[in-house]
């Protein structure tokens, strides 16, 4: 076998880590600890031995009849220069500490179940910093997440949050820009004022695991079922197994099928087999696993009472369904165990194939199977590899102890077996969804008027459609000013910043709208558009007088020739375009507004002198914009298209035509 280092399925366990998506980490560290570097390796040993045993039994009044979705709550030790703790961080693996994982599966009330507990710790063991996260990062943050400071997002969130004095704790950018593991844990120890969170962040959290414990306790459900006598005998002395039960059976497959099909270690005798009638204990979502999903029953199984019978069917389907998990789980980790393949194993088989190590061969090819083979060699002897096999093993070699011990049917009768809870909850899962959404969105709506509050004592008066005394009232001028708005914008990397304001309808007046044209088009008293364009039209250069004023001979030289320069490709473009009626499709700035009722131009009258006017007539670009748009708008014919769509983006939107309502 070659080193690990000339192995090409070496290099896996060098890339960063990823959490599962169902899994919540956390890290114990005692003050003394990080502020006692020197500490030996013994002390340290002795030091967190004592604080697992204290912590754990402080949080047993609140976990001995809870029941798991998977694993129960843990607390390992991890020590340098051998640690064990997952941790991303590389500085985790230098600071003796307690540290633990706990897959919550689709129980989502076990990680928040889990946060209450680790609260509850550091309330009671002042002197710890306990970190939590899970593959969304700071989960705690995301539940607060109306109320953060704007600087902090999932990039600067690494080593910030801690819990202590049950209290969430941030450490402010202000104080470590970059901060280390080890320098955060020292910056919260000696400043907790300053890392304190704020009231609405704490009260974000702390409302969130306020149920607790009490929800726990109603997570719960317990049931009659009829199952086999080996199931009721592991069941009595170790109750918390049902969760590696219903695991088996929600997550069978081909394979694992095949050993509920014989149920040689759990139905010994087969359809001889007797079932007696037991209360199990498992949280509502293990429960609603097993109702859920329908599954034939083995044909070795003992028969099924008749549906008719509703309660002992009941009783008897969901026995045989817990009989089934039971035997696939065992037979599973039995195999699994020997051969050291569980999660560890498929997320180590996942990353050599994300990684490139089967260099795009089919599954089942010579090759593949070559490498595939080479990297089960290599697997078996790592670490991983024993601890895979262990933790498969243990409930294996606990289920052989129990079955061992003497025990018959009549063990299980002539007991009184309490009925099965009301699990009408199957149905009114709604009601609960609703009210759990209606908080988000009072949240979202509250966020959202603090945002717009603050966001109008900082709006521009004189720009976007908001403007000028008649906020209400259309101008054409608002659809120049909103454009100019939007496209002087500077936007971010995650695109253009449209205004907020996008559902305000305005009152459009032919009349007015006519006017408000003429206005643009030739100002009162004779005045031309083009003294307009030069005071604010966003086809000409604004210059500052203080600038101007302060420009050398050297500057004014190149500002006259980039002016000679764009008179003359101005002069060659316009020559260009005098072929074709491009020209003609624009406004300039001399012309008037002419309704139908005003009779054209008599043919014939052009002369050379009015092409001169026209050549040397500025376009205005703000009157060719609005024109434009409107002639857009007006052909969609109220549908649907780009001007609507874009108008609406400006913050302007017409209001239906009143002819078109009433056909």
């Amino acid at each position: 076998m070659a080193s690990s280092t000339d192995s090409p399925a070496s290099s896996i366990f060098n890339q960063k880590y990823h959490p599962p998506h169902d899994t919540v980490f956390y890290s114990v560290y005692p003050d003394h600890l990080i502020l006692n570097p020197t500490t030996t390796p013994t002390a340290a040993t002795s030091a967190l031995q004592s604080l697992h045993l204290q912590i754990l039994q402080t949080l047993s009044p609140f976990t001995n009849h809870y029941i798991w979705q998977h694993h129960p709550f843990t607390l390992n030790l991890s020590i340098p220069p051998n640690p064990t703790c997952p941790c991303p961080s590389p500085s985790s693996t230098t600071l003796p500490h307690l540290h633990g994982h706990l897959r919550y599966g689709d129980n989502l009330d076990d990680e928040w179940f889990l946060v209450f507990l680790l609260f509850h710790t550091s309330l009671h063991f002042p002197n710890l910093s306990i970190r939590l996260w899970d593959s969304d990062g700071e989960f705690l943050l995301i539940e607060a997440a109306f109320h953060l400071p704007r600087w902090l997002n999932p990039e600067t969130t690494l080593n910030r949050l801690f819990l202590r004095n049950g209290n969430l704790h941030i450490v402010p950018k202000t104080r470590i820009p970059n901060p280390s593991l080890i320098d955060s844990l020292k910056f919260v120890i000696n400043s907790p004022n300053e890392s304190v969170a704020s009231e609405p962040i704490q009260r974000a959290v702390k409302n969130r695991i306020s149920v607790y414990p009490e929800k726990a306790g109603k997570n719960m459900h317990s049931v009659r079922v009829r199952v086999p006598v080996s199931v009721a005998q592991v069941l009595k002395h170790e109750p918390c197994l049902i969760s590696l039960a219903v695991e088996g059976f929600y997550d069978r497959d081909v394979e694992s099928m095949k050993f509920a099909a014989r149920m040689e270690r759990f139905l010994p005798r087969g359809k001889e087999e007797e079932l007696v009638t037991v209360s199990v204990t498992m949280s509502r979502a293990m429960y609603a696993q097993l109702v859920r999903q329908t599954f034939r029953a083995p044909k070795v199984y003992p028969a099924v009472p008749p549906p008719g019978e509703r309660e002992a069917f009941l009783e008897a389907e969901l026995g045989m369904k817990i009989a089934c998990g039971f035997e696939m789980m065992y037979q599973m980790r039995k195999r699994d165990g020997v051969e050291g393949k569980g999660r560890t194993w498929e997320a180590f088989r996942k990353s050599l194939e994300e990684s490139g190590y089967f260099q795009g061969l089919l599954p089942g090819s010579g090759e593949y199977q070559r490498l595939l083979q080479s990297a089960e060699e290599y697997y078996r002897n790592t670490s991983l590899h024993s601890r895979e096999s262990e933790l498969m093993s243990a409930p294996v070699r606990r289920i052989d102890e129990i079955l061992a011990l003497p025990h018959s049917v009549d063990d299980f009768k002539g007991h009184e077996v309490p009925p099965s809870d009301d699990d009408s909850w199957l149905d009114n899962g709604e009601e609960e969804l609703n009210t759990a959404l209606m908080e988000r969105q009072k949240e979202m709506e509250l966020y959202e008027s603090k945002h717009k509050k603050k966001g109008k004592g900082k709006e521009n008066p004189d720009v976007g459609p908001s403007s000028g005394s008649k906020t209400d009232e259309f101008g054409p001028s608002h659809i120049a000013k909103s454009m100019q708005a939007f496209v002087n914008t500077l936007s971010s990397y995650k695109g253009a910043e449209a205004p907020d304001d996008r559902s305000r309808e305005v009152d459009f007046d032919a009349d007015q709208f006519i006017k408000d044209m003429e206005s643009i088009m030739r100002h009162p008293g004779g005045e031309t558009a083009n003294s307009d364009v030069e005071e604010g039209s966003s086809s000409d250069l604004d210059f500052d007088d203080s600038e101007e004023s302060d420009m050398d001979e050297s500057g004014e030289d190149i500002e006259d020739s980039m002016d000679a320069f764009m008179r003359s490709y101005s002069d060659v473009m316009n020559e260009q375009l005098k072929s074709t009626t491009l020209h003609r499709s624009f406004v300039r700035a001399n012309e008037q507004i002419q309704h139908e009722q005003i009779p054209t131009k008599d043919e014939g009258t052009s002369t050379a002198a009015e092409d001169m006017n026209e050549d040397f007539s500025p376009v205005d670009v703000d009157v060719n914009l609005v024109k434009s748009l409107l002639d857009s708008f007006s052909s969609q014919q109220g549908l649907p298209g780009p001007a609507s769509n874009l108008l609406g983006l400006m913050g302007v939107q017409f209001p239906q035509d009143a002819n078109k309502k009433g056909k």
